[in-house]
Parts: C-alpha cells; sequence; structure tokens
C-alpha cells in the first residue's frame, strides 16, 4: 500500500513532462532520508511494542506507543520546516537545472513539508504491527492511497472549479491522503476494544522509554541512511546521463518498490514473530519463523522476476514515455531483478535483526556492502568502465545479494537470541 503512492504519482505525472518525472525522482531520493528515521524509529517501537505483548503487559505497550507518536511529531515537525525551507538548494545540490527546478520546486517544498503525516503513518503503523494488528496499518493505506488515486488527477491535471497544477498537485493530493489515513489510525489507537490503546495514564511522557527507543532505533536509523546515502548517490550518477536517464530510472525504480514493498510486509511480520516469541522465551520458534518467512518471500520474488522478464516493456508502457526513458527502465527492471531471489532472504533476516532489537549487526553490514563496496563499484562500472546506466543496475543487483549471504551466515550463529530489550 504505501508503494502504491509513488506509483500512481509517477503514472499521472509522467503525462505531464519528462522534467515532472525527474522531479519526482530527485525529491522521493532524499526524502528517502526521512524515510530512514521513520523506519528506523518504526524498528525500535515494533520491537518494544511486540516485546511487551509477548511478556502479556498491554498497559507497558501503550506507553511505549504514545512515547512513539511523541516523537514522530518532534521529529516530523522539524524536519519538514526545514525540507520546505531547503527545497530548492537540495534540487540544485542533486543536480536538477533550472528548468526542472522552475517546474518542481512547488512539489518538492509541498513534499517535505508534509513529513508530519509520513512519520505518524510510518510510527503508528509500527504500533499496531507489534500488537499484532496488522490489519488496521493495511486499512489506514487503503484509506490514504484511495484517496490519494482520486485526487491525482484532478489537482494535477484540473477539474471544475480547481485549476490545473501540474506536478505540484500531486503532492497535495498525496500529502491530504496521508494525513487522511494517520487520522483513521487515531481513532483506532484510541478506541476501547483495540488489541493497543492510549488511555489518559498512557499519556505521560517517560524519559526512561524515550531514550530507550533512540538507542534502539540509532541502529536502525543508520541503517537506512547508510542505504539511502548509497541510493542517493545512484541518483546522482544517473543525472549525468541526462534527464531520460533519470526518468527511465524513477519510473523503473517505483515499479520495482511496488514489488518489494510487499515482501517488506513479510519481513516486518518476521520482525513481529521474533519479538513475540522472544518475550514469551521461545527463541528457536522465533528462528523458524525467520526461515519460514523468507522462503515464502523468495516464492513470490521469483514469481515476479519471471513477469519483469517477460513483460518489461508492456509494464513500462503504462506511464507514457518516449523509447529512450521506456528503454532504460526495461533494462532497470530486467537487471535488478537477476538479485531478487537474494533480496528476499537479506531483507527478511535484517528484519529478524531488528525485531529482536539487535540493529547494530544489519547497520554494520549496509555500512559495508552499501558504502565501502556500491559506491565505488557503481561509479567504477558507470564511469570508469563505460558501462552507463547498466552499470548502476548490475551493481544493485550484486550488493543485494552479497548484503544477503552475509546477513545468514551472522543469523546462523544465533547471538541476536540473546537481545535485551
Amino acid at each position: 500500500m504505501e508503494s502504491i503512492f509513488a506509483v500512481v504519482d509517477v503514472f499521472f505525472v509522467s503525462r505531464v513532462s519528462v522534467n515532472a518525472v525527474a522531479t519526482v525522482g530527485l525529491t522521493e531520493s532524499v526524502m528517502m532520508i526521512l524515510y530512514s528515521v521513520a523506519v528506523g524509529l518504526s524498528m525500535a517501537t515494533t520491537a518494544i511494542v511486540a516485546r511487551r505483548i509477548g511478556e502479556k503487559d498491554p498497559k507497558r505497550a501503550a506507553d511505549a506507543a504514545f512515547q512513539a507518536i511523541v516523537l514522530a511529531g518532534i521529529i516530523g515537525l522539524t524536519l519538514g520546516i526545514l525540507g520546505f525551507i531547503f527545497a530548492e538548494d537540495i534540487l540544485l545540490l542533486m543536480g536538477a537545472k533550472e528548468a526542472l527546478i522552475e517546474e518542481g520546486l512547488g512539489y518538492t517544498q509541498i513534499m517535505y513539508a508534509g513529513n508530519l503525516s509520513i512519520f505518524l503513518l510510518f510510527l503508528l503503523n509500527a504500533i499496531f504491527r507489534g500488537a499484532g494488528s496488522p490489519a488496521i496499518a493495511m486499512y489506514s493505506l487503503i484509506i490514504a492511497n484511495g484517496l490519494n488515486i482520486i485526487l491525482d488527477p484532478i489537482f494535477i491535471f484540473g477539474y471544475g472549479p480547481i485549476p490545473a497544477m501540474g506536478v505540484e498537485g500531486a503532492a497535495i493530493a498525496t500529502t491530504i491522503g496521508r494525513s487522511v489515513g494517520v487520522l483513521f489510525q487515531l481513532y483506532f489507537i484510541l478506541r476501547v476494544g483495540s488489541k493497543i490503546r492510549l488511555v489518559r495514564q498512557n499519556m505521560v511522557i517517560r524519559a526512561s522509554t524515550i531514550w530507550e527507543m533512540i538507542k534502539i532505533s540509532a541502529g536502525g536509523i543508520s541503517q537506512f541512511l547508510i542505504e539511502t546515502a548509497s541510493w542517493i548517490f545512484l541518483v546522482r550518477i544517473m543525472a549525468t546521463f541526462g534527464e531520460e536517464a533519470l526518468a527511465g530510472y524513477t519510473i523503473a525504480f517505483r515499479v520495482i518498490i511496488f514489488t518489494l514493498l510487499p515482501s517488506w510486509g513479510m519481513a516486518n511480520a518476521a520482525a513481529t514473530l521474533v519479538g513475540q516469541n522472544l518475550g514469551a522465551n521461545q527463541p528457536d520458534r522465533a528462528e523458524k519463523s525467520v526461515w519460514r518467512t523468507a522462503l515464502y518471500n523468495t516464492l513470490f520474488l521469483l514469481f515476479v522476476s519471471i513477469l519483469f522478464f517477460a513483460f518489461a516493456e508492456d509494464i513500462l508502457g503504462v506511464f507514457k514515455q518516449n523509447e529512450q526513458v521506456t528503454a532504460i527502465g526495461k533494462s532497470a527492471l530486467k537487471i535488478i531483478c537477476l538479485g531478487y531471489i537474494f533480496f528476499s532472504y537479506g531483507m527478511v533476516i535484517g528484519q529478524a535483526f531488528n525485531g529482536a532489537g539487535d540493529t547494530f549487526t544489519p547497520m554494520i553490514i549496509n555500512l559495508v556492502v552499501f558504502w565501502l563496496i556500491q559506491i565505488p563499484l557503481a561509479y567504477g562500472l558507470a564511469i570508469h568502465w563505460n558501462y552507463g546506466s547498466d552499470g548502476v543496475f548490475a551493481c544493485i543487483a550484486i550488493c543485494h545479494s552479497l548484503y544477503a549471504v552475509v546477513a545468514m551466515i551472522i543469523f546462523k550463529r544465533g547471538k541476536w537470541k540473546l537481545t535485551k530489550v
């Protein structure tokens, strides 16, 4: 559901211009840094809430949930204000040309300003997942996406009294959709009878719990910041090949995320199962759930890989771009999905560490693989050895496969079972 936001936005924005698609790509690549913070906090929230639920202590689980909401509010507001103020500088830093900034600055400003809704959406969903109520998280995103799908064409192309706003309209629609999704989540977390419910007694700021969340989330945030910084570097390389290359990469990346995020759903399930089983003193059952989830994830991504190879051109044809953009996107789908089988194990095992509260181990793996290996390898393949954009795509498949192999080896040693939360 979360991935549909970007896919829908790119689908409609691709009808506006190549620069509009490139704007979405540049903006979202930097927003991945913000997602890193949100995801890191979500890992800590899920781990702590799941552990308390496993210990049969719903009151302390709700206490932790409130601290997560407070953190989301503070960080989301702060980053939203800073992002709005420095939006133009960020686009310039990412290599955007004057024409692109003129057309897309409004989109970037609104997307960054809407950070509060993003943080609350992530953190509240993490609370529901940790409590074993992922359906509420799913329903909130269905509502948010439904509104985005309806509002996108209205604000982008204009309808009735609403003027056509172009790419800026996509940002308005997305922010409204996410905000309504947050209101839906808040209703359920305050409702009588919910599996995890906030009452007045929980609404007290507890410094010790917040500090515990920050300590646990630091590793998770670092994991995704490391990987995100590497992704930003890859986008910067793609920008050197022109707007068409960047647009092709952006469209393909949205399709890839669309297929990978359902897999992240399974990985998040593994994190919850690990946290709850460790809380119930069943470490062997926790480990068994991880390997089984990874197997199911592999079967799913194998099916997706076959679809990409068979129908890459048809999939990208939906976005109505010129031949060069489509050709680059097609190449990205076919090359990157060669690593999907390894992706399936890597993402599940990485989340299993996080669910146990061990965010340090995957952080170190990310640092080595995505900074020390992926960044120089991508530059070498794309620029030095003249493989162009295909070199970037090959590097992505290689490095994510390497991450999976290393994570599997360390996971089998079992030290994560001793992590205290």
